[in-house]
């Protein structure tokens, strides 16, 4: 690794950067840690920017035993892990992990005893509230098309099998006779930042470009998406065509590149519309 050259005042500007980088990358990476030991489920969802936010507090205001970290960054956590679809105990042991982290600092790459019960109230407090928040206003208000990507969410996406499933009964066929759900998803447990949200960005651009034609696509969860398609002769060039669009799109981010191919599978759906929607929920983290 290249170390930058010391000299006042740029030289140490320049040291001061790397040190502070150094930092954030050896935090962020005890965390995981802890909180994978924890019980994270799935590791590919664990990274978010809002991630980033919260060591960069931590850096800059000192680790301390008490957690220190600033109450914004700790809320943008909490209604970012709620909008990924993480549970609320979930969320709550990530948040132990870290503090348990920073109350042990020399603990060998972050395998400490992440505690609920010793984590700080106010910390608790300030996380469970912005979580709730989200995750209220999913019930209440929710939107047809996920902002970021511009697709629709997956709450679109439950309304649309419930028509399709009610179909099949009135057919008196199974609706996998007809319809399967091509789905998209992508490694993001080595990327950091925005980096993954462009990703998804792109993985959006590529799903409505090839799937064009009165398709449903939706975004799924934080690094999968997925289009229900008709099972005929187009599907299987469809499924190269949405292949070749994606590695155009993520090959020119070198950090994206390194994520390795997306995956793409066609997935059977079930013989019921709830058994459809336990389906959708477990993709969303997968």
């Amino acid at each position: 690794m290249d170390v930058p050259a010391t000299g006042a005042p740029d030289g140490q500007a320049a040291w001061n950067r790397f040190e502070r980088d150094r930092s954030l990358r050896a935090l962020r990476a005890r965390w995981r840690t802890a909180s994978l030991a924890a019980g994270w489920r799935f590791p590919s969802d664990w990274g978010l920017p809002e991630v980033d936010a919260v060591c960069a507090a931590v850096i800059k205001n000192g680790r301390t035993a008490s957690a220190e970290v600033a109450e914004t960054a700790l809320a943008g956590l909490g209604r970012a892990r709620a909008a990924a679809g993480a549970g609320l105990a979930e969320t709550l042991a990530d948040l132990a992990a870290l503090h348990a982290v920073l109350a042990d600092p020399d603990a060998v790459d972050g395998f400490v005893a992440p505690d609920v019960d010793t984590t700080p109230s106010r910390l608790l407090r300030v996380t469970a509230l912005a979580w709730a928040d989200v995750a209220t206003d999913q019930l209440v208000n929710t939107e047809v098309t996920e902002p970021l990507t511009g697709l629709p969410t997956a709450a679109y996406l439950r309304t649309r099998l419930s028509e399709l499933y009610r179909q099949a009964r009135r057919e008196e066929r199974p609706v996998s006779d007809v319809h399967t759900l091509l789905v998209v998803s992508m490694d993001f447990s080595s990327v950091a930042g925005w980096p993954r949200l462009t990703g998804m960005i792109l993985v959006a651009d590529a799903l409505k470009q090839v799937f064009d034609g009165g398709e449903s696509v939706a975004s799924l969860g934080p690094s999968v998406a997925g289009a229900l398609v008709s099972k005929d002769a187009r599907l299987a060039s469809s499924g190269v065509a949405l292949r070749r669009a994606l590695n155009e799109r993520l090959s020119v981010d070198a950090q994206l590149r390194d994520t390795g191919r997306p995956q793409i599978s066609a997935v059977r759906l079930p013989a019921t519309y709830d058994q459809a929607c336990d389906l959708l929920s477990s993709l969303a983290r997968s």
